[in-house]
């Protein structure tokens, strides 16, 4: 009997034959060691089906906590979510540098699929893991670091899942530390001809866009020394559960009902932005309550081609037949060298489009698509495209290395799925 799964957005389904809920090492390494074909699926929160298992299905959930704590070093089992190791750390006096703005993801999901927040000098959270142990394809357990398997190293930090399982993740943290944060109506105009300073001088900068209007809300986190001195739990309700999410979901599900109040009411929210102020440990402020549901597509592009792709993106968006209701994101990171990371070799801006779940958006991420890929755009592994190999191939220096590598780990395929198979090739 099948075991039915689909994932947070509901783009992705699977109907594997078992699932399996390992609680300790040696389970994890005999569970893979004894079937012909196993995908891990994390939380589930990715867009694509790259979670997907055609046979058995791994839940990490029972193989959960830190193991180890080595001064700023902690190693975490996979099955952890982000969630959990933000409250674990946090009773160490620790923090991780850098965080998105969910906290859903198991910690191997997240780094396998490339998970990012903002900020010029900083990278994804695979940018922070410094050592890695993987169960292969026949069970075995190996390590991976800057200094042992370094081609392993390179290509595990962000490695969709297809090398091997993973087992556990050691981070970089760093001291625990306190955010201040500040949220601020702007003119998307406005914030672009100061992004580069802003970018400069700011720890983490972001903005939602309102694509049917000029607004956007700008935000702006740098560490402080400062005592917290949150939101208080009224105004942290008011803000998050009653606005941006009750709120915020009502108006969706109107313009779901009513398509033609869908321009409109994106300029209605965008009008009604206000100010937050206010200070919080960091993981706090990182991370946002997303109970409205989307689909969403995301590209990393050149920094220096931000402006111009915007301005494409806003000429496509007026052409549209239908309307856009949820806002753009826009964020940036600092280039790394880990062979899949969207932001390998290049300072990079990120660009998220979304759509409320059940309106149209096909015509919309297509033409996103497009935009960003003519300047070498680079999707993001855990959200909508349609690039297959040969495309990614020609937009990563090390994707050769990192297929030849997973023909040697895995020869058999026993990792693979529909999605790998389009995006590294069967």
């Amino acid at each position: 009997m099948g075991t039915p799964w689909t994932n947070w957005a509901r783009t992705a389904t699977a109907n594997p034959h078992r699932v399996e809920h390992p609680a300790t090492a040696e389970e994890l390494a005999e569970v893979v060691a004894n079937v012909r074909a196993i995908r891990p699926r994390g939380s589930g929160h990715s867009f694509t089906d790259i979670a997907a298992a055609p046979a058995v299905a791994l839940d990490l959930d029972r193989y959960t906590g830190i193991t180890e704590m080595s001064g700023p070093l902690v190693t975490v089992r996979a099955g952890t979510t982000l969630r959990q190791l933000n409250a674990l750390l946090d009773r160490l006096g620790l923090a991780l540098a850098n965080l998105g703005d969910i906290d859903a993801q198991t910690v191997a999901g997240a780094i396998s699929t490339g998970t990012h927040g903002t900020g010029a000098k900083l990278g994804g959270l695979s940018t922070q893991v410094t050592a890695l142990e993987l169960v292969l394809a026949t069970g075995e357990t190996v390590r991976c670091s800057a200094s042992e398997r370094p081609d392993l190293f390179h290509a595990a930090r962000v490695g969709l899942g297809a090398l091997g399982v993973i087992s556990t993740v050691t981070l970089r943290c760093v001291p625990a530390f306190v955010l201040h944060a500040r949220e601020s109506p702007e003119r998307l105009d406005r914030v672009l001809e100061e992004f580069d300073h802003l970018t400069a001088v700011e720890d983490h900068v972001e903005f939602h866009w309102f694509p049917h209007s000029d607004n956007v809300i700008l935000k702006r986190n740098n560490r402080t020394d400062e005592p917290a001195a949150p939101l208080s739990r009224l105004r942290h309700f008011y803000e998050y559960e009653v606005i941006e999410n009750g709120a915020f979901g009502l108006v969706c599900r109107v313009a779901r009902a009513l398509p033609s109040t869908t321009r409109g009411l994106n300029r209605v929210c965008g009008n009604l932005i206000s100010e937050r102020v206010y200070r919080d440990a960091s993981h706090r402020v990182f991370v946002t309550p997303r109970r409205v549901r989307f689909v969403e597509s995301e590209y990393a592009i050149p920094r220096t081609a931000l402006h111009d792709v915007l301005e494409e993106l806003r000429a496509a968006i007026a052409r549209l037949d239908h309307g856009v209701i949820v806002p753009i994101e826009v964020r940036v990171a600092q280039g790394d060298d880990i062979w899949l990371s969207t932001a390998h070799g290049r300072d990079t801006a990120y660009i998220a489009v979304h759509q409320y779940l059940g309106m149209p958006y096909r015509q919309y991420f297509d033409a996103f698509e497009k935009i960003a890929g003519a300047v070498g755009g680079r999707p993001h592994w855990g959200k909508m495209h349609s690039l297959t190999a040969p495309d990614l191939a020609a937009r990563y220096p090390h994707f050769a290395d990192f297929t030849a590598l997973r023909d040697t780990l895995d020869p058999t395929r026993k990792f693979t799925n529909a999605y790998l198979d389009r995006v590294l090739g069967s």
